[in-house]
């Protein structure tokens, strides 16, 4: 008997999962199906697992955070991160877990090269609570840049002021949306011009597979990557998750 499985987020013109798990389902054989949910409302998960009888069901932007409350227990993962992005449905009992933070570990651990490494979190969103996770697992000192300035980040505007947060720190790590399509014109607001061949640019935004800010480092050749590996990664892990 097949079992069912979904994406809810809002909006999801971006993503690959409904993709990626079809293309794994007709490789095995499988009969299972996966869809999207698309929504503006958090609250609906639960009504949507049940009504669809999902197995399980990845969740996105902006939605990451807002299911919390509405789940029965919290995988370790997901404590330690503050965001759930794969919900496991055993029986109606509603369990989440965060794949972001191991996934994003594992694919920033296997890139560097360099271990004498600062980082900038771009973006303080459910995406940047798990990168700061992996980055804490790695001892990699890190600060956060927001548009807006509080105790814990700085602004853009001071890295455009002062170029020590960029010539201190070698990697740099965008974790919001800015850039994807289908604003692809778009970049995090930096002084692209103090970047150098020692930075390595990490994007979490893989549609499209190279943004303005890996093509930016790149003209001066600094080390790029996007997010697809880690996105492979979630997946598979989420997979796990759902069938153990």
């Amino acid at each position: 008997m097949p079992s069912h499985f979904g994406l809810i987020g809002y909006p999801l013109g971006h993503s690959f999962s409904k993709k990626y798990f079809e293309d794994k389902f007709k490789k095995s054989g499988s009969l299972d199906t996966y869809n999207l949910f698309e929504t503006e409302a958090a609250h609906s998960v639960k009504a949507l697992i049940k009504d669809n009888n999902l197995k399980g069901i990845n969740v996105t932007i902006p939605h990451k955070q807002a299911v919390i409350p509405l789940l029965d227990n919290l995988d370790r993962s997901a404590q330690l991160v503050g965001a759930v992005n794969v919900i496991k449905n055993d029986g109606g009992f509603l369990t989440g877990f965060n794949t972001d933070y191991p996934a994003f570990r594992a694919s920033l651990k296997s890139w560097l090269d360099n271990t004498n490494i600062k980082a900038l979190v771009l973006g303080t969103g459910g995406a940047s609570k798990a990168v700061i996770a992996a980055l804490n697992d790695l001892k990699i000192p890190f600060q956060q840049v927001s548009r807006t300035k509080s105790a814990k980040t700085i602004t853009y505007q001071e890295l455009l002021k002062n170029s020590d947060w960029i010539i201190e720190h070698n990697l740099i790590i965008n974790t919001t949306p800015v850039g994807m399509t289908p604003n692809t014109d778009e970049a995090p607001e930096l002084p692209y011009n103090l970047l150098t061949p020692s930075h390595y640019l990490y994007d979490l935004v893989y549609n499209p597979e190279e943004t303005v800010f890996l093509q930016k480092g790149n003209n001066i050749g600094a080390k790029g990557k996007n997010g697809l590996e880690m996105l492979h990664l979630q997946a598979e892990l989420a997979w796990d998750i759902w069938n153990t």
